[in-house]
């Protein structure tokens, strides 16, 4: 698959969307759609549909966005510095799309490698399990947990 970013991609966008992905925007907390979505499937960028995030790393840390515990592909991921708003943090960014995707944190499950990834839902699509080969995912589907 080519994940590439598009002009006809971006121009789909939903404004929500845009702000976060192009303009590094935050949506705010405990209104994504993704929040509170517990389905089996991946979660891919909105914008250039490279694989992202699996289901089965996905885990409730209360923070009101998606927060994951590691990237599906971590070469999809960069990480970069962002030291905004008088903070530093680092912050991730699809690496095909260039997508503001969230931040990732060092406050996650220790069991679970201890990160936190704080993903915006905006920036994301989500592919459930059963969608995954017909849509060209099926080489993840052994990401994906059985619930």
């Amino acid at each position: 698959m080519n994940y590439a970013k598009s002009d006809e991609a971006v121009r789909k966008l939903s404004p929500e969307q845009y702000r976060v992905t192009q303009q590094n925007g935050t949506e705010a907390p405990f209104t994504g759609e993704y929040y509170n979505n517990k389905r089996p499937g991946i979660y891919v960028d909105i914008v250039s549909g490279e694989p992202l995030f699996a289901s089965a790393d996905k885990f409730d840390s209360g923070c009101g966005w998606p927060s994951f515990t590691k990237p599906i592909v971590p070469a999809n991921i960069n990480e970069l510095r962002d030291d905004s708003y008088g903070m530093i943090r680092t912050e991730v960014r699809s690496a095909h799309g260039d997508s503001h995707l969230g931040h990732v944190f060092p406050d996650g499950p220790r069991d679970r490698g201890g990160l936190r990834y704080c993903i915006n839902s905006a920036a994301l699509r989500f592919i459930p399990r059963e969608e995954m080969e017909a849509q060209g995912y099926g080489a993840f589907i052994d990401q994906v947990e059985e619930i």
